[in-house]
């Protein structure tokens, strides 16, 4: 491979070559889903050798690419190891195999979808992907979604719908209302979108960490007096540092009494819909005006896959939409979304075939049954570190987070995340809430099991012990 390719065509493969590229190809996602369960949950810091090595690869002439592959394959011991069964921090992401076969043909066909002419065919099977998400939240017929790259860009475009829905004459008096628990990308959104410093008002929240719906009409109610004018509020299908679900039913109630754009941050819990227990914790989220997934999440599927529904599209297009002389030739199918209306990006990838191509592959029973075993899976961890005295559980996991502290304090909880990230065989992740430091295992991943959260029990209990004997 490391010779031009022929015929002096030198970015055009010959059928040997191409045979060669997916050869290796094959090979390399064949040994590492192969070793994925056994390779380090956590692989430590960077190795100034491979990264020298690394930035000496691109150049005048070709390279060999079985260096290349192997420099990959180095590379990916690193850091973090977010597709393997010990990963349990942040909010994981397994990254589906059949989703990564879908990204290969996305990418060889490399067609447009930001509007439905180019590829008809192409953006049907992303229209399928959006509908089926949104009958899965049962919304209307009228409503429509867009895939994104994540729940950031998501969350961005549900405040620009609600900013353009609330008709603001100056965004300095906007006003956006959340709790504490909400995701730093909502803040960071409001900022992106024009509003002011001060526009996020916190809004008090219960014991369990859920906002509080009367504190949400007293805030709303203040800002009126003063003059301010409230634009949306935010809750949250499941937030990151301890998977709590707003009441979103009574948040519905407030929002739509108030004239509020009523945004569900469903990023990490979206999914558990397809479950009964999560249907039965997000009762009212079908009213929410919008809702941020992120398939890459609780579907498993690859980073860079998020998603915006609204349950009136024709609102969501009137906030995104634009145009140019340029496209005056371009006819436009009635019957299929043009994407590019519905979000900021114009140009974007084919993201509908990642997700289409592993619904159709392994159905959506497959997802479902997935989904219960992670809720079982984080139950069963909270009820075993539950009965460890020297453990402080706080709160019942709503979801698949299962937050837990040392009862003699934060140098304590820190040992045990010290000696539970050591082990290399599960990592976690931690946060603050209220002053005091949680450990918060994070049951997501596709390949984890009941033996790994096992393991992951095991060393927080010798963590925890070895502690208490060094007090």
């Amino acid at each position: 491979m490391a010779e031009r390719f022929p015929n002096g065509l030198p970015l055009e493969p010959s059928p040997e070559q191409l045979r060669e590229l997916l050869d290796a190809a094959n090979e390399f996602v064949e040994g590492f889903v192969g070793g994925v369960a056994q390779a380090p949950a956590y692989g430590g810091h960077t190795d100034p050798e491979l990264h020298a090595r690394i930035r000496a690869t691109v150049g005048e002439l070709p390279g060999r690419l079985n260096e290349a592959v192997d420099l990959v394959g180095e590379g990916v011991l690193e850091g973090f190891n977010t597709a393997g069964p010990g990963f349990l921090a942040y909010i994981p992401g397994g990254g589906l195999v059949t989703a990564g076969v879908a990204d290969l043909i996305g990418c060889v066909i490399n067609r447009y979808v930001g509007m439905s002419a180019p590829s008809p065919a192409m953006v049907e099977i992303e229209a399928r992907v959006v509908r089926w998400l949104c009958d899965l939240f049962d919304y209307p017929a009228g409503s429509q979604g867009v895939l994104t790259s994540g729940g950031s860009l998501a969350n961005l475009s549900a405040i620009v719908a609600g900013r353009h829905a609330a008709q603001l004459d100056d965004l300095r008096d906007g006003r956006i209302y959340a709790t504490d628990q909400a995701h730093h990308s909502v803040a960071k959104a409001a900022r992106i979108a024009g509003f002011s410093a001060g526009a996020i008002r916190v809004v008090a929240r219960d014991a369990e960490l859920r906002m509080d719906p009367e504190a949400l009409a007293d805030a709303i109610a203040q800002d009126r007096r003063a003059g301010l004018k409230p634009a949306c509020v935010v809750a949250a299908a499941g937030t990151t540092n301890t998977g709590a679900v707003d009441p979103l039913d009574a948040i519905a109630d407030v929002a739509e009494r108030e004239g509020l754009w009523f945004h569900v941050d469903g990023a990490y819990g979206g999914f558990f819909q397809l479950t009964e227990r999560g249907r039965d914790a997000f009762r009212g989220i079908e009213r929410a005006d919008s809702i941020t997934l992120d398939p890459h999440k609780c579907m498993f599927l690859p980073y860079g896959t998020g998603a915006l529904l609204a349950r009136d599209g024709a609102r969501l297009r009137a906030a995104h939409t634009a145009t140019g002389d340029y496209l005056r030739d371009i006819t436009f199918d009635d019957d299929l979304p043009n994407f590019g209306e519905y979000s900021a990006e114009f140009t974007r990838s084919f993201r509908g075939i990642r997700v289409w191509l592993p619904l159709v592959v392994h159905g959506v029973a497959a997802f479902r049954e997935a989904l219960d075993e992670k809720l079982d899976l984080a139950r069963w961890l909270h009820d075993d570190l539950a009965a460890d005295p020297t453990l402080d559980l706080s709160w019942d996991p709503p979801l698949t987070v299962v937050p837990f502290a040392a009862r003699s304090g934060d140098d304590a909880t820190r040992a045990i995340l010290e000696h539970v990230n050591a082990s290399g065989r599960v990592f976690m992740s931690s946060t603050t809430i209220d002053g005091r430091q949680y450990i918060r295992p994070c049951v997501v991943v596709h390949r984890t099991h009941r033996d790994r959260i096992e393991e992951a029990a095991a060393l927080i209990h010798e963590g925890a012990a070895k502690t208490a004997a060094a007090t």
